[in-house]
């Protein structure tokens, strides 16, 4: 049976597609107009310091005389929180979800996927705090160190808050393997963990390798945890028992202590133009994985 649509519901149709359209574009304008103001605010750094200098430098003193703008020291803090929380949050965020999608009670499952939620819902200067006062002295103790305000510490609490959103599209992502996929490979004698991991974590890895960009791009876009755990120490890490320094802690920590239009405000903007291009590529990265899995269903 045909159904008719009147005038007024097709000019209401016409509004609500033009409504999403334009909310849709404004989002992209948004990202550009900010990726402008970051290059406007931030390329004049180089007037002080070369490209090369400010990547490679291995000193970041802005108000020395004369100031050194090198962010290497930042960088390789950044990225040694960022590893150290990948390799606790993908392997424990993998198995729960591989827990709570193919082996957990229908029950269980639905109480285990609040609580991963509810995590989430954990305010990070919370979870900050709670790695500074709990967390920290343990590490000191177990590692004897003079200080627990370390990358190893901001690891272990990134990687909780990395958890929920790897846990939460990788179980997206292997509940979306169809089951036709596990009855066959039951069917032919496979045991059910054969199947798993044969067959439904290769059908979900692009949706799976998403999860972890994802959950990666999460670490590295946190800003108050790691200024509160990480011991702010902007020296090249050695191991993850040292103090380091993050790119997004040193703009928290020093753009309310600078004067407008100055070299060490510019170099601020700088280190905003990095963090916005290795979270641009981190997330292009995740979703050219998405629609890969999306693609195979």
């Amino acid at each position: 049976m045909r159904t008719t649509t009147t005038p007024l519901q097709r000019i209401w149709e016409f509004f609500v597609e033009k409504l999403i359209f334009l909310s849709g574009f404004t989002a992209i304008i948004f990202v550009v107009l900010l990726f402008l103001f970051l290059l406007k605010e931030g390329l004049a750094v180089f007037k002080t310091v070369s490209p090369q200098e400010f990547i490679a430098g291995k000193s970041w003193y802005p108000i020395s005389k004369p100031p050194q703008f090198g962010i290497l020291p930042l960088i390789l803090g950044s990225l040694a929180v960022t590893i150290g929380a990948a390799a606790i949050a993908v392997p424990f965020g993998v198995a729960s979800a591989v827990y709570i999608a193919e082996v957990a009670p229908p029950r269980l499952k639905e109480y285990l996927k609040v609580g991963i939620e509810l995590i989430a819902a954990i305010p990070s200067v919370v979870i900050g705090f709670i790695g500074m006062v709990a967390l920290a002295p343990i590490v000191a103790n177990v590692f004897d160190l003079p200080t627990g305000l370390t990358a190893l510490s901001a690891s272990l609490m990134l990687a909780l808050m990395a958890m929920p959103t790897t846990v939460s599209i990788a179980e997206d992502a292997i509940s979306g393997v169809p089951r036709e996929y596990k009855e066959a490979a039951l069917a032919l004698g496979a045991t059910h963990w054969q199947a798993i991991y044969r067959v439904i974590l290769r059908a979900a890895a692009p949706g799976i390798l998403a999860a972890v960009m994802l959950g990666i791009g999460r670490v590295i876009g946190e800003t108050m945890a790691v200024m509160m755990i990480t011991g702010n120490s902007a020296q090249i890490p050695h191991t993850l028992l040292q103090p380091v320094r993050t790119l997004t802690a040193t703009i928290a920590a020093e753009m309310g202590e600078t004067m407008r239009g100055s070299p060490h405000y510019t170099a601020l903007f700088a280190i905003g133009i990095v963090l916005f291009l290795i979270t641009f590529i981190v997330n292009f990265t995740a979703d050219l994985f998405l629609r890969r899995a999306e693609a195979r269903r």
